[in-house]
């Protein structure tokens, strides 16, 4: 799959973009605290069903700092412009389903910063990448039913349900559904 960190955006001091209010950047090691902050809030954890330790935390940014390198796409994140506030991340990453690779886009914000259009203009963005930048058909939304936040802002982008499967988070198997995003450039 295409690269999203690969000569297609610039890579200044780990930046790989911004939109209207937001900058996009790599995850480093410096962000635990904004993440573990973002991973542990009450609709985080309601959501994924778990805790996450300071040893999920170096894990995941790990997992991050290894997708660049290997895939070129992974979690970045969000920075609000006005503010200089970390707001959350968003992702434009690869994952399997049933035996079928696809682009996912995935977002995360903090709490102090939902209900500001930021998960609808990231997740815009990164779709902007999938299908200018990377040629993509088509992109996906993996969401559990219950986070309806989610669906809104997938189904704004103008996102179709496509199905549903099951998905190991940790020990546990959700049900997540699957929103399918067509790139509108390609039939």
């Amino acid at each position: 799959m295409p690269s999203v960190t690969q000569n297609n955006t610039p890579m200044q001091n780990n930046i790989i973009g911004e939109s209207k209010r937001l900058i996009y950047r790599k995850i480093t090691p410096d962000d635990f605290g904004e993440i573990r902050e973002m991973m542990n809030s009450p609709h985080v954890k309601e959501i994924w069903e778990q805790d996450f330790s300071p040893k999920d935390i170096k894990i995941w940014i790990d997992k991050c700092q290894k997708s660049y390198s290997t895939k070129g796409m992974g979690y970045f994140i969000i920075i609000e412009k006005t503010s200089g506030s970390v707001a959350g991340q968003v992702s434009l990453s690869e994952d399997t389903i049933e035996g079928k690779i696809y682009c996912e886009i995935g977002y995360i914000l903090k709490q102090t910063h939902t209900k500001k259009g930021y998960a609808t203009e990231s997740a815009k963005y990164m779709a902007d990448i999938a299908f200018k930048n990377l040629n993509l058909k088509e992109v996906i939304f993996e969401i559990r039913p219950q986070n309806i936040s989610s669906i809104k802002v997938a189904k704004r982008l103008g996102a179709k349900t496509t199905g549903r499967f099951i998905k190991k988070v940790g020990k546990k198997e959700m049900e997540h559904l699957i929103f399918t995003l067509k790139n509108p450039g390609q039939k």
